[in-house]
Parts: structure tokens; sequence; C-alpha cells
């Protein structure tokens, strides 16, 4: 049976943010329970960090997975947290010509994949000793919207008033609910995935800007604020490069 003190669930552990979270907290002394899509991923990462990870195969845009990984978290014991770190951009294109699937994608992964989970271990983390917690990775999307990113923008608003909500519904509970929004990141999938697979206009969203954010610095605001004591909720974080005032104020060098 694992132990409930400093268990975790990570989502979206496959690559970038939830990746580095997972390596983030083992590193602190947790037990984690990676999911993901890609079960090579997730293999290899078990095998990087040793036996204080192990992990389930899991898409949590699908009740049946999402379902059946929960059962074979809790059958190993019980939760003390649960860091949402799943989640995509899909394209970049204005409302008038976006992609509903492409919407549709983002709906069902950043908020209903979130929302969906995150029922299903609220009861388990609550049980925590000492009370459980909820984090969500958000993003400055979500806070700014900008052009092209209305899809994405709303998908993250979303899942930002979906912790604050429930935040406030929870008041009185064994419960901590913390948003974490992170700015410009720089992993290797993210704005790959995002437009298509085309290398070179990923690679244009980060040309010349000094030092964006890595997955590695979120994943010690994710660390951090779990550590902080039961009692203390870390409600919002805000995170950019030094580089970044907003979205649309950003230094590039020549």
């Amino acid at each position: 049976m694992k132990e409930t003190t400093k268990r975790a669930v990570v989502t979206g552990a496959s690559s970038g943010i939830g990746a580095a979270s997972a390596r983030a907290l083992v590193a602190a002394g947790w037990s984690v329970v990676a999911l993901a899509r890609r079960e090579e991923k997730l293999k290899a990462l078990a095998e990087e960090v040793g036996s204080a990870l192990t992990y389930v195969v899991c898409d949590i845009t699908d009740e049946d997975s999402t379902q059946h990984a929960v059962d074979a978290i809790l059958q190993d014991g019980g939760v003390k947290a649960l860091a949402n770190c799943a989640g995509a951009a899909l394209g970049k294109d204005s409302v008038a010509s976006a992609s509903l699937d492409d919407w549709r994608g983002m709906y069902e992964l950043n908020v209903l994949g979130t929302l969906s989970i995150t029922q299903k271990l609220l009861p388990a983390l609550k049980e925590a000793p000492g009370g459980g917690t909820v984090l969500v990775i958000s993003s400055t999307a979500g806070i700014e919207p900008y052009e092209g990113g209305a899809g994405y923008c709303a998908s993250k608003s979303a899942e930002r008033i979906m912790a604050r909500v429930l935040r406030l519904e929870q008041i009185g509970q064994p419960l901590r609910v913390i948003d974490i929004a992170p700015g410009l990141v720089k992993t290797d999938e993210f704005s790959v995935k995002r437009f298509g697979g085309d290398a070179a206009k990923a690679a244009a969203v980060y040309r010349g800007v000094p030092n964006p954010l890595t997955a590695e610095d979120v994943a010690e605001s994710v660390r951090w604020a779990l550590e902080q004591p039961d009692t203390v909720d870390i409600d919002s974080i805000v995170l950019r490069p030094r580089a970044e005032g907003s979205y649309t104020k950003l230094y590039r060098e020549s």
C-alpha cells in the first residue's frame, strides 16, 4: 500500500510540464502516479525516475479510461494531491476561420478532462491525512485573451474558473485548490502540436526571446505550492519569463 501522506497523481505526465512535475515531486520525496496516453513515454519516465513513480495509461477525455485509472490508483492506496497538467493548444486561427474540431479537442482535454478526473478523485483527496489538494495548470491565456487564440484562451479561462469555483464550493472541507498560470513556456511539444507539426512555426514563437520559462520552472512552482502546510492554500500563481510583460509585450533580441 502506497503512503497517502505524500502520494500525488499527475496527469499529462508523458512530456512537458507534467513530466517535469512528476520528476520534481519524486525528488521532493513524493510517490507519484503518472497518467498519460503514451505508454512508451510513461515507461521511459518510470525507468528514469525509479520506484517512487508508477504509471497508468489513461486518456482523461475518455470516461471509461479515466474511471479505470482512478480505480487502479485507489486500489493501491490513498491520494494526497492531484496535479492536472494535461492540456493542449490546437491551432491559432481567427474566430471566423477556426476549426470546430480544434475547439472541441481543447475543451475535451483542457476543461472536461480536468473536470472528470477531479470529480472522480475528489472524495479520496478529502480523506487524505490533513486534507488533499487539487492543482490545475491553466495559463495566462485564460487571463488575457489574444488574437488567434480564442479557443485556447476560452478553454483555459474555463479551467481557471472551474478551479476558483471549486475552491469556493469546498470552503470548510479538507481540500486546497491551487491554480498555476504560466506564460511563455518552451517545451519540446506544445507549440509543435499547436501548429500541426510545423516545426518552423513552433520555433518562431520563441525566436529571440531570452530565457523563456522551462517545464522545470513551472514544476518548481507545483512542488512549492503542494509542499506548503495543509492549512495554507496558494489560490493562484502567475509566472512568466522576465522577458514577457504580457502576451502582447514580449521582448525579443534581434
